[in-house]
């Protein structure tokens, strides 16, 4: 890195920061000093094969639209507004507030910074003010986000709002208080669930006048959390109404496709969206970055290798920061969130020692006042440049930002506008550079930025028809107050939740009455057994053994995984070695250990068809969408070198873990591709190498994560008797994501088919067919095989649409 703060004399014409700062990264990454590079335009830059700058796109500045106050809004809003130096409203602020204020269920769906929180400001604080009796409530998908919300309207000095926080930090003492006084609550899905409904009785007052329900960030609630979230609020507005409330829906998001038809999915209500961005937005100059290879390293099974991406954005970090840039470096994973902070302070140390400090992690499964802590710095100014997972995606308001760095693409361009959103919000321009990881959808994204740049944000996913979420949900619904067949048919979906109804009371967990379902009252309590994150079981409390200080949490789904006996665990820049993992008690132990390793598990599956619940046949080629039983077990973990080499293989013996949920697949007549030139010893590997590359590049297709989904692939699988490919939900009974697969097949694989044919490995790399959660070390696999596959599905495939014209 540079450590050079101002540019030496004779330097060439200023100029803007994005491009400044986009210059200081450049020269970070070789030898050039910024001012010797050449001005950013068609052809400035070195954008080509020998360097790691694969694309720069300038977003132009934004003029902002300005509207007046609309006249209902009373003057102390206004003055309260004006204070805090908001003259007038943007055009979609006010719409959005309008409609709202008129009753009518509306979500603002625009980019980041601008200006959502006034859009729900408006209409809740107006309501108070000419209603002493009125009351709100708001939702955030983290505590973080809503206490970051509480603190923008206290600041705001409204008279008479008696606003609160009700979150799991939130003093039991407290929480009286909040519920006899407080008029507008600031809370989340999970206090909801577990705190408020349960209790309801104890909130009667508030809910009887409940006039506005705020749920920000509802781009969040998708997948499994999503569906319990639809199924939450409908429990929350059936309760209401049961008090004599029908509060009005405001809802924010990032912008997302068909917003209005998410948001109606979301709440079971008609919403109206609004969508033309009228905030000014300053420019930003976008980079996409590929890290250059590393011919000293060979990675798994002789694969070239890519500098590690969050070691790109370590060296990024720290070079930013030198520059005083104000810099978040937004990561993939917990862990590696951590080292990206690690990586940048080694660096800071060894050009200036006083910036160390000015550099931290913030992550998940951190304490409450840890991450009280963090934030402040980061409100402050403390704080210069955070490595962080994507709970700063939604949390703090960080204003002022001159970069965003991000370390593989997050999973969706929904995702990825919103982390870079965290940049520009300044006078001057400002720089975004996506860092591509060795993986097949980063490497397709940087190379066809069109798909990135050009593309419009993907669609929510969500099913709240899932069994596995249906079942609890109206278990906790029953127990709110009896559910009856208007319920079961208006609010819950009719004919799917009465076949659950049935089973649960088949099951003795509910009561079939003549006036409906009960829950009886002599049995536990259920809210308190139902996770809505979708995160399995429980949470495992990872606990130093020699202290038992708490050092965080983990889902108990990914602890055989992540805290088997003999893993290495991060937390805050220490390293510890996992001693013993309980899974029935919850606990993981662990003992302070820096051993100069890292661990990744090893695993084994299989995949069990239950029922097809759709199959169509193209010639050599079955399609089908699922129910299946996905067995998985941890049968072992690699200790690595930080360069990524083997040093050893170590064998375990964990629990075996079964998951019921959804599949698409495909199977491939093994005469045709023996026909195409696959030997019948090269189908496994072919077949491997495909389903790889397709879990990659669906979250292009779908907002899901890689980690949400998996797969398996066989060259005679039992039900189909044929060459089979797998791609599975991650999640019981499904989350919608496979299902959205079987319904995009074919742009699904003829994507992932040119990611492969255009990466330039000879045998296959991470960044097209090796996967990194690969439960068999990336073996067999072959990559020109994957293709002549994907050749094979997608020519039966075309085959078909073009004899149906």
């Amino acid at each position: 890195m540079d450590g050079e703060r101002e540019p030496r004399p004779g330097a060439a014409a200023t100029v803007d920061r994005g491009e400044a700062l986009l210059r200081r990264v450049l020269a970070g990454a070789g030898s050039a000093h910024p001012a010797d590079l050449p001005p950013l335009g068609p052809t400035g830059f070195p954008i080509g094969d020998d360097g790691p700058l694969r694309h720069v796109a300038t977003l132009p500045a934004r003029e902002g639209v300005v509207v007046p106050w609309p006249g209902w809004v009373p003057p102390p809003v206004r003055e309260a507004f004006a204070r805090r130096g908001v003259a007038a409203p943007w055009s979609h602020q006010a719409e959005a507030a309008s409609l709202a204020h008129a009753g009518r269920d509306v979500v603002v769906a625009t980019g980041t910074a601008s200006g959502k929180s006034l859009a729900y400001q408006l209409p809740v604080l107006s309501r108070l003010a000419v209603d002493p009796r009125a009351t709100a409530l708001y939702l955030a998908p983290t505590k973080a986000l809503a206490a970051d919300q509480l603190r923008a309207l206290a600041e705001l000095g409204v008279a008479g709002v008696r606003a609160a926080a009700l979150d799991g930090d939130t003093p039991m003492e407290e929480r009286d208080w909040v519920r006899a006084h407080s008029r507008w609550v600031f809370s989340n899905p999970d206090m909801l669930h577990r705190s408020v409904l349960p209790r309801h009785g104890r909130w009667a007052t508030f809910l009887r006048r409940l006039h506005v329900v705020v749920v920000d960030e509802c781009h969040t609630y998708r997948g499994v959390f999503g569906s319990h979230v639809a199924l939450l609020l409908r429990r929350l507005l059936r309760v209401a109404a049961r008090y004599g409330a029908r509060p009005t829906l405001v809802l924010a998001s990032a912008t997302v496709a068909e917003p209005a038809e998410f948001a109606s999915r979301l709440t079971g209500r008609a919403v109206t969206a609004v969508t033309v961005d009228a905030s000014p937005h300053a420019g930003r100059t976008v980079a996409l970055w590929e890290p250059p290879l590393r011919p000293e390293v060979v990675g798994e099974n002789g694969a070239t290798v890519r500098r590690p991406a969050g070691a790109e954005a370590a060296r990024m970090l720290a070079d930013l920061v030198v520059e005083g840039a104000r810099t978040l470096a937004f990561v993939r994973s917990r862990r590696g969130a951590e080292l990206t902070a690690l990586g940048a302070q080694r660096l800071l140390a060894e050009v200036d020692p006083d910036l160390v400090a000015r550099v931290a992690a913030y992550r998940g499964g951190y304490l409450p006042e840890e991450r009280r802590a963090l934030e402040a710095a980061l409100a402050s100014g403390a704080l210069l440049g955070v490595a962080t997972t994507n709970a700063l995606e939604l949390g703090v308001d960080i204003v002022g930002l001159d970069a965003v760095v991000v370390a593989g693409f997050p999973g969706t361009r929904a995702s990825f506008w919103q982390q870079a959103g965290r940049a520009g919000r300044a006078a001057d321009s400002a720089l975004v550079v996506l860092v591509a990881r060795d993986d097949p959808m980063d490497t397709y994204l940087v190379h066809h930025p069109q798909a990135l740049l050009g593309a419009p944000v993907e669609g929510c996913v969500l099913d709240p028809a899932n069994p596995y979420v249906l079942a609890p949900q109206l278990v906790c619904a029953a127990a709110e107050l009896p559910l009856t067949e208007r319920d079961v048919a208006e609010l819950f979906g009719g004919p799917p939740a009465a076949a659950v109804l049935d089973e649960l009371v088949a099951d003795g967990v509910l009561r079939r009455r003549p006036t409906g379902w009960f829950w009886p009252s002599t049995s536990e309590w259920p809210a308190g057994s139902v996770d809505i994150r979708g995160s399995g079981p429980g949470q495992v409390a990872v606990v130093e053994a020699d202290t038992g200080r708490m050092l965080g949490t983990a889902d108990a789904a990914s602890a055989p995984a992540t805290l088997h006996p003999g893993a290495i665990h991060l937390h805050r820049g220490e390293s510890h070695l996992v001693r013993e993992l309980d899974l029935d008690a919850g606990v993981a132990l662990v003992v302070a250990a820096d051993p100069g390793w890292r661990t990744d598990a090893r695993s084994t599956a299989d995949v069990e068809v239950v029922r097809i619940l759709s199959r169509r046949e193209h010639g050599p080629v079955g399609v089908a969408f699922a129910e299946v039983d996905v067995s998985t077990r941890v049968v072992g973990y690699q200790r690595r070198a930080p360069d990524g080499t083997v040093l050893e293989t170590v064998p375990l013996d964990m629990p075996e873990q079964t998951l019921r949920t959804k599949a698409v697949l495909y199977d491939v007549d093994e005469a045709a591709l023996g026909a195409a030139g696959i030997a019948p010893g090269e189908v496994p590997g072919a077949l491997h190498a495909a389903e790889h590359a397709a879990i990659g590049l669906l979250p292009l297709f779908a907002i899901c994560d890689r980690w949400d989904i998996g797969g398996m692939s066989t060259a005679l699988h039992p039900h189909t008797g044929r060459p089979t490919v797998f791609v599975h939900d991650g999640h019981p009974g499904g989350a919608g994501f496979a299902e959205r697969g079987h319904e995009v097949l074919v742009g699904w694989l003829t994507a992932t088919r040119a990611a492969i044919r255009g990466c330039g490995c000879r045998d296959g790399c991470p960044s097209c067919v090796q996967s990194p959660k690969c439960g068999n070390g990336n073996t067999p696999l072959d990559k020109r095989g994957a293709v002549t596959v994907l050749d094979v599905v997608l020519r039966a495939l075309d085959g078909a649409v073009t004899g149906g014209r």
